[in-house]
């Protein structure tokens, strides 16, 4: 005879008198910290943590030299440092690419269809169709890594080490647009053209009194748009791909795509 299942007795967790301004403080606070620092926000490399994570285990894969690999296979290798999903992390993949053309600067090459990120009707394929690989210049992002240039630390089940920051040669921060809505604090970052943000970065150092604008104008947008500005001036926008840009009296610059 089967025996029956024990059954759990729970006990009744103690009620505290406590003011709810002391309540907030001591639980709130703490996961509104944890929101801002180690998800919605990005750091000063320019990366939130799941692109960071996602990164390096393409770096770890070999991605950077070797030959391109189904997208499924980088997604389950970064749940290693990811917990949050397999759908998560390949959406965030997908915003990487060369193929979605969300960024000046695709960090991932691509090769299959992964939507625009201008067109609702164009959905990105399933993970098991799409290959992916580091774009050659990711290089920059993980130079010196194995030299001690960044802090490491352990992953959610501590199992093994990622970093806590890559250690890019230039500053992506600004190379890269990016969006962040966390706790009472939201971020949106455009994107400047890569070559513009280094010339300004080398004048910079050679001289702090450098003029900004004359090297770093305005931001450059990956789908084209317009730019409103107090001073009755032009703004020249420039873009690898085949576009023209245009100016409008008062200072307004729309830039097309051809």
């Amino acid at each position: 005879m089967a025996k029956k299942p024990e059954i759990k007795q729970y006990k009744e967790h103690p009620s505290v008198d406590q003011r709810i301004t002391d309540t907030l403080r001591e639980n709130y606070m703490p996961y509104a910290m944890s929101v801002i620092v180690s998800r919605a926000i990005p750091e000063i490399d320019g990366f939130k943590p799941s692109h960071r994570k996602l990164l390096y285990t393409m770096y770890k894969m070999g991605l950077l030299n070797g030959n391109r690999t189904k997208s499924a296979n980088i997604v389950g290798s970064t749940m290693k440092l990811n917990p949050h999903g397999d759908a998560a992390i390949y959406e965030t993949m997908v915003r990487l690419t060369r193929g979605n053309e969300a960024l000046l600067t695709p960090f991932v090459d691509s090769k299959g269809n992964f939507g625009k990120v201008y067109s609702r009707d164009m959905a990105y394929a399933a993970p098991r169709y799409t290959e992916a690989k580091l774009d050659a210049f990711c290089a920059e992002l993980f130079r010196d890594i194995d030299t001690d240039a960044v802090d490491f630390m352990d992953n959610y089940d501590g199992t093994m080490q990622e970093p806590t920051l890559l250690p890019t040669t230039f500053p992506n921060i600004l190379v890269s647009a990016n969006t962040g809505i966390a706790v009472g604090m939201a971020s949106n970052f455009c994107g400047f053209n890569l070559g513009e943000v280094c010339r300004t970065t080398i004048a910079y150092i050679k001289d702090p009194a450098h003029d900004l604008l004359s090297t770093l104008p305005a931001p450059d947008f990956s789908t084209g748009g317009e730019l409103i500005t107090m001073k009755p001036r032009c703004v020249r926008f420039t873009r690898p791909a085949a576009a023209r840009s245009r100016c409008a009296p008062g200072g307004r610059i729309t830039k097309r795509r051809t």
